[in-house]
């Protein structure tokens, strides 16, 4: 009976010192992924909160982008309403057609053509009289529009606007490049963000397999330990039994009526159901 107890005590100290190990291997294994998924979290938080200031800096940049964008569609608007009134002048006064700024653009580039270009004889001749044509026309306009105050008022007033309106669209487009530059800043944030959270979903599974794993080793563990421990128990009552002078006179009977029983069966002697269970029970 002892030997027995102790042969199994003995493989449960092999279960429960193999399930101790491997319980504490798990366990640092799912301390180490619990550390890394808590520095990926709060990389990702670090990460969601530098997208979210870039955000506010984009936004505050739109406000102006809103801002210059309005005003230049306002000045337009008043700068085009002008233009219009002096377009329906001009038709009152005899002065549609083309604008005087536009009769110079065009001698201005008869004449660049004239100096720059080897041109036959006719070609030459054809250019003088077009410079010439157009420079009348440009006299007769500029006196007419001179003379018209309403008229040069009105498109002085509207180049004016128009000018401020493009210093407006110049103005624009530098806030609409910053807001763009911040836009597309937030988005490489948002998806790193991403990118770290995936890696930190990673880890948490990884740190809840081995945690579950460890759970069962120490499962076993503590299962080991507690059979050692009945064992024990068990150990110590057969050893006191063993010293009580009692039974072991009662043993030594019963290993000598096992004895002669199993000697009656070896000369042929029938043994009963009871004689048999004698035997068993001393183990003879």
């Amino acid at each position: 009976m002892m030997k027995e107890l102790q042969t199994r005590k003995a493989e449960l100290k092999t279960v429960s010192e193999e399930a101790k190990e491997k319980r504490n291997q798990l366990n640092a294994e799912a301390s180490k992924y619990a550390a890394e998924r808590n520095e990926l979290n709060n990389k990702t938080k670090e990460l969601i909160t530098a997208a979210q200031d870039i955000k506010i800096k984009r936004d505050e940049v739109n406000v102006n982008v809103s801002k210059y964008k309005e005003l230049r569609d306002e000045t337009n608007a008043k700068s085009n309403d002008l233009f219009a009134q002096a377009d329906s002048l001009r038709k009152d006064s005899n002065l549609d057609g083309p604008s005087i700024k536009e009769i110079r653009k065009q001698i201005d580039s008869l004449e660049f053509e004239q100096q720059t270009r080897v041109l036959n004889a006719k070609k030459e001749k054809e250019i003088v009289t077009k410079i010439k044509e157009l420079e009348d026309e440009y006299a007769e306009k500029k006196r007419h529009l001179d003379e018209n105050s309403e008229l040069k008022s009105i498109l002085d007033e509207a180049q004016t606007i128009r000018d401020q309106a493009s210093e407006y669209h110049a103005q624009l487009a530098v806030y609409a490049a910053q807001a763009q530059e911040f836009h597309e800043q937030m988005i490489t944030a948002f998806k790193e963000a991403d990118r770290v959270r995936s890696e930190s979903d990673v880890a948490h599974k990884n740190f809840i397999r081995a945690q579950e794993a460890a759970d069962e080793q120490h499962k076993v563990f503590i299962e080991a330990q507690k059979e050692i421990r009945e064992i024990d128990k068990e150990s110590g009552k057969v050893k006191k039994k063993e010293k009580d002078p009692k039974a072991k006179v009662e043993k030594e009977e019963n290993e000598k009526d096992a004895k002669e029983l199993f000697d009656k069966f070896k000369d042929g002697g029938k043994l009963t159901m009871e004689d048999l269970m004698a035997i068993q029970r001393s183990k003879y």
